[in-house]
């Protein structure tokens, strides 16, 4: 399996209004294009955090330890319908309550995303899809804290996580 190189995504400037359109491909080249993506940290009432495994064939950051959902805002999507969308495809959650946190600018070597951070707490079931993740499992703060700058999680959650929940 392998991430589709031609999907549409919008490029969008700082503040999320829409400016043009390019592929999945395009906007992970290394062109900075910047689109628009939803993040959704999942805690339970004990306070742990679900973490998603990136698949090994995954085109950025495969095999580490990801956001409990994250997922690229379709064109022509909301970013609260591409929430839904995205937590339904991944942990199998149709019944959950999401408080929008913040947004920022999220720059790699590869891409340039405008994200749009999520929180919910949430104690039912979780399935994650077994097509687009390698699991998941809740992690505590403290497991979290040492993994931090181990290679074992994304840049990405790691800069996120901090900034909004440490």
């Amino acid at each position: 399996m392998k991430d589709n190189s031609f999907e549409k995504f919008p490029i969008v400037d700082e503040e999320g209004r829409v400016i043009g359109e390019a592929t999945r491909g395009e906007c992970h080249s290394g062109s900075k294009l910047l689109h628009p993506v939803v993040h959704l940290h999942v805690f339970n009432s004990k306070g742990e955090v679900y973490l998603q495994r990136r698949p090994d064939w995954k085109d950025i950051q495969p095999g580490k330890w990801d956001t409990s959902v994250g997922g690229h805002i379709d064109y022509g999507e909301e970013p609260e319908q591409a929430l839904v969308r995205e937590v339904r495809e991944e942990l199998g959650i149709t019944d959950f309550k999401p408080e929008r946190i913040g947004k920022y600018v999220f720059e790699s070597k590869r891409e340039k995303e405008l994200v749009y951070v999520h929180r919910t707490t949430y104690d039912g079931p979780v399935t994650p899809s077994a097509e687009e993740l390698n699991g998941g499992r809740f992690w505590t703060l403290d497991e979290i804290r040492q993994a931090i700058g181990k290679d074992v999680l994304t840049p990405n959650f790691e800069s996120e996580f901090q900034k909004f929940f440490l």
